[in-house]
Protein backbone atom coordinates (compact mmCIF):
# COMPACT_ATOMS: atom_id res chain seq x y z
CA UNK A 1 0.00 0.00 0.00
CA UNK A 2 1.29 3.65 -0.55
CA UNK A 3 1.60 6.16 1.81
CA UNK A 4 -1.96 7.85 0.47
CA UNK A 5 -4.30 5.02 1.26
CA UNK A 6 -2.73 4.62 4.33
CA UNK A 7 -3.69 8.00 5.40
CA UNK A 8 -7.13 7.56 3.96
CA UNK A 9 -7.57 4.34 5.84
CA UNK A 10 -6.56 5.84 8.99
CA UNK A 11 -8.27 8.94 8.42
CA UNK A 12 -11.73 6.81 7.87
CA UNK A 13 -11.12 4.97 10.70
CA UNK A 14 -10.91 7.56 12.95
CA UNK A 15 -13.86 9.46 11.42
CA UNK A 16 -16.02 6.39 12.07
CA UNK A 17 -14.77 6.16 15.95
CA UNK A 18 -15.42 9.57 16.23
CA UNK A 19 -19.39 9.83 14.74
CA UNK A 20 -19.93 6.24 16.76
CA UNK A 21 -18.08 5.45 19.55
CA UNK A 22 -18.75 8.40 21.72
CA UNK A 23 -22.31 8.17 23.00
CA UNK A 24 -23.35 11.51 24.27
CA UNK A 25 -24.14 11.52 28.20
CA UNK A 26 -27.98 12.40 28.99
CA UNK A 27 -28.99 15.96 30.76
CA UNK A 28 -29.34 15.24 34.43
CA UNK A 29 -28.97 17.83 37.52
CA UNK A 30 -27.36 17.54 40.53
CA UNK A 31 -29.90 17.61 43.98
CA UNK A 32 -27.90 18.04 47.36
CA UNK A 33 -29.99 15.10 49.29
CA UNK A 34 -30.66 15.16 52.98
CA UNK A 35 -31.29 12.45 55.24
CA UNK A 36 -32.56 13.22 58.84
CA UNK A 37 -32.16 9.91 60.74
CA UNK A 38 -34.71 9.03 63.95
CA UNK A 39 -32.97 9.01 67.43
CA UNK A 40 -32.62 5.18 67.83
CA UNK A 41 -29.82 3.64 69.69
CA UNK A 42 -27.48 0.52 67.89
CA UNK A 43 -24.87 0.65 64.94
CA UNK A 44 -24.91 3.00 61.77
CA UNK A 45 -27.68 2.35 59.38
CA UNK A 46 -26.83 1.38 55.94
CA UNK A 47 -28.85 3.10 53.66
CA UNK A 48 -29.72 2.70 49.59
CA UNK A 49 -30.90 5.62 47.58
CA UNK A 50 -32.49 3.61 44.25
CA UNK A 51 -33.70 5.21 40.70
CA UNK A 52 -37.05 2.65 40.15
CA UNK A 53 -38.35 2.67 36.97
CA UNK A 54 -42.31 3.26 35.96
CA UNK A 55 -42.74 -0.68 36.42
CA UNK A 56 -41.27 -0.14 39.87
CA UNK A 57 -38.31 -2.35 39.65
CA UNK A 58 -34.56 -1.31 39.60
CA UNK A 59 -32.92 0.98 37.42
CA UNK A 60 -30.07 2.27 38.94
CA UNK A 61 -28.04 2.96 42.42
CA UNK A 62 -27.73 6.23 43.40
CA UNK A 63 -25.89 6.37 46.45
CA UNK A 64 -25.47 3.55 49.32
CA UNK A 65 -24.44 4.63 53.01
CA UNK A 66 -22.30 2.33 54.46
CA UNK A 67 -19.72 0.89 52.90
CA UNK A 68 -18.42 -2.48 54.20
CA UNK A 69 -19.59 -4.62 51.52
CA UNK A 70 -20.11 -7.68 53.91
CA UNK A 71 -23.74 -5.78 55.15
CA UNK A 72 -24.88 -5.30 52.05
CA UNK A 73 -26.73 -7.99 52.07
CA UNK A 74 -28.73 -7.06 54.34
CA UNK A 75 -30.43 -4.17 52.48
CA UNK A 76 -32.49 -7.15 51.30
CA UNK A 77 -34.12 -6.06 48.19
CA UNK A 78 -31.83 -3.84 46.69
CA UNK A 79 -29.02 -6.34 47.04
CA UNK A 80 -31.21 -8.85 44.97
CA UNK A 81 -31.02 -5.98 42.37
CA UNK A 82 -27.41 -5.15 42.57
CA UNK A 83 -26.02 -8.52 43.87
CA UNK A 84 -26.70 -10.30 40.64
CA UNK A 85 -25.02 -6.95 38.24
CA UNK A 86 -21.98 -6.02 41.29
CA UNK A 87 -21.50 -2.55 39.49
CA UNK A 88 -18.51 -0.83 40.85
CA UNK A 89 -20.40 1.70 43.40
CA UNK A 90 -17.00 2.71 44.71
CA UNK A 91 -17.81 6.41 43.76
CA UNK A 92 -21.16 6.39 45.58
CA UNK A 93 -20.80 5.06 48.68
CA UNK A 94 -20.11 6.96 52.28
CA UNK A 95 -20.64 6.47 55.69
CA UNK A 96 -23.17 4.83 57.64
CA UNK A 97 -25.20 6.80 59.70
CA UNK A 98 -25.96 6.60 63.01
CA UNK A 99 -28.93 7.99 65.19
CA UNK A 100 -30.03 11.50 65.24
CA UNK A 101 -27.21 12.27 63.12
CA UNK A 102 -28.19 14.12 59.49
CA UNK A 103 -25.90 13.25 55.63
CA UNK A 104 -25.92 15.88 53.15
CA UNK A 105 -24.91 14.28 49.80
CA UNK A 106 -24.98 15.35 46.54
CA UNK A 107 -26.94 12.79 43.61
CA UNK A 108 -27.55 13.06 40.09
CA UNK A 109 -30.30 12.30 38.12
CA UNK A 110 -31.51 12.53 34.48
CA UNK A 111 -33.60 15.16 33.73
CA UNK A 112 -35.74 12.62 31.51
CA UNK A 113 -36.52 10.63 34.72
CA UNK A 114 -38.82 13.43 35.67
CA UNK A 115 -42.09 13.51 36.06
CA UNK A 116 -42.22 10.46 34.11
CA UNK A 117 -43.42 7.75 36.65
CA UNK A 118 -39.59 6.96 37.78
CA UNK A 119 -39.47 6.59 41.56
CA UNK A 120 -36.47 7.31 44.39
CA UNK A 121 -36.35 4.91 47.25
CA UNK A 122 -34.49 4.80 50.68
CA UNK A 123 -34.04 1.52 52.30
CA UNK A 124 -32.45 1.56 55.54
CA UNK A 125 -31.13 -1.83 57.29
CA UNK A 126 -29.48 -1.75 61.05
CA UNK A 127 -27.20 -4.29 62.53
CA UNK A 128 -29.51 -6.61 64.80
CA UNK A 129 -32.55 -4.16 63.86
CA UNK A 130 -34.94 -3.86 61.21
CA UNK A 131 -35.00 -3.46 57.36
CA UNK A 132 -37.49 -1.29 55.87
CA UNK A 133 -37.60 -1.96 52.21
CA UNK A 134 -39.17 1.63 51.40
CA UNK A 135 -38.22 4.05 54.84
CA UNK A 136 -39.00 7.00 51.96
CA UNK A 137 -40.17 6.71 49.03
CA UNK A 138 -41.50 8.80 46.36
CA UNK A 139 -42.51 9.55 42.83
CA UNK A 140 -39.85 11.73 41.24
CA UNK A 141 -41.86 14.86 40.18
CA UNK A 142 -40.71 18.34 39.94
CA UNK A 143 -42.73 19.02 43.30
CA UNK A 144 -42.12 16.01 45.23
CA UNK A 145 -38.32 16.52 44.23
CA UNK A 146 -38.71 19.92 46.40
CA UNK A 147 -40.62 18.47 49.24
CA UNK A 148 -39.54 16.89 52.31
CA UNK A 149 -41.06 13.94 52.92
CA UNK A 150 -41.37 11.25 56.05
CA UNK A 151 -39.54 7.96 56.63
CA UNK A 152 -41.14 4.59 58.01
CA UNK A 153 -38.02 3.49 59.91
CA UNK A 154 -34.76 4.39 60.87
CA UNK A 155 -35.01 8.02 58.59
CA UNK A 156 -37.16 10.74 60.55
CA UNK A 157 -37.28 12.48 56.55
CA UNK A 158 -35.53 13.16 53.36
CA UNK A 159 -35.12 16.67 51.88
CA UNK A 160 -33.72 17.15 48.66
CA UNK A 161 -32.60 20.73 47.09
CA UNK A 162 -31.81 21.36 42.70
CA UNK A 163 -28.35 22.70 42.68
CA UNK A 164 -27.76 25.69 40.42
Amino acid sequence: MNRNKIFKLIASVFIIVMLFGFTQKPDSSKYKCMIQMTNYTGEGAYIAISLLNPDGTYEKTLYIHGDDDEWYSDITEWWNFYGKNRNNIDAITGATISGGKRSIISIEIEDSKIDSGYKIRFESAVEDQEYYKDDVEFELTSENIKAKTEGKGFIRYVRMIPQQ
